[in-house]
């Protein structure tokens, strides 16, 4: 006799569905850069002097993940001085209401 797959055990062969987002999201600083942007756009110097312990290099890391995985979007700014500024994508805009719910659990 064989069983039929429930929906369950294929959530468990797939990995929890909410793994994804938290792979997203680890990494240094992400959460913290994520946070910031949520105000509105956010630059470089911006986020070295508000992540207290941050660094440059890992700061650019996290920055270029976030862009890739397309939760941030990068604006260069064509007005003296020329800046550049990171702002949340559609993408990550979707998941504003999770970090929420995370600060109402913590």
């Amino acid at each position: 006799m064989t069983t039929q797959p429930t929906i369950a055990d294929e959530k468990l062969d797939n990995g929890c569905p909410a793994e994804r987002l938290l792979k997203l999201m680890a990494g240094k600083w992400k959460p913290q850069i994520f946070y910031l942007a949520i105000n509105g756009p956010i630059r470089f110097n911006y986020i070295l002097r508000h992540i207290e312990g941050a660094n440059k290099q890992t700061i650019a890391v996290a920055l270029k993940e976030l862009e890739a995985e397309e939760l941030l979007t990068k604006v260069i700014v064509q007005l003296k001085p020329l800046h550049i500024e990171y702002n949340l994508s559609e993408k990550g805009k979707s998941l504003i209401p999770v970090f929420r719910q995370l600060e109402l659990l913590s």
